[in-house]
């Protein structure tokens, strides 16, 4: 389990999760953008909640290991869905397995010199 401390409060979140936040706040940086997002969290009572953070290029947040009960926090599709956005902001190559048909070209000049 991860503590985030962010903007002076601080939240538990899962190892998983904490990570993707983390480069989620690096990607937006990146590109010079800033989004609200919900983070699944753990809650005082232990259940389950939701946090929500402004991420961005002013980002300051850390991530420290915490022994809790329970081991960690999974979230399906948290992280799966912070890594979508991750790759929305990243540019990436594009790999054909063919090249594309290609125009054929043809010498329509009769001058030679």
């Amino acid at each position: 389990m991860k503590r985030v401390i962010y903007a002076g409060s601080d939240f538990l979140t899962g190892d998983a999760i904490a990570a993707a936040l983390l480069r989620y706040s690096e990607a937006l940086a990146g590109v010079g953008q800033a989004e609200t997002i919900v983070v699944p969290a753990l809650g005082e009572n232990g259940e389950e909640s939701k946090v929500l953070v402004l991420v961005g290029p002013a980002s300051q947040i850390m991530a420290q290991d915490v022994d809790t009960e329970p081991a960690d926090l999974v979230v399906p599709g948290a992280v799966e869905d912070l890594e979508a956005k991750i790759r929305a902001l990243t540019p990436h190559a594009v790999i054909a397995d063919e090249w594309p048909d290609q125009p054929t070209w043809t010498d329509t000049t009769t001058d030679v010199i």
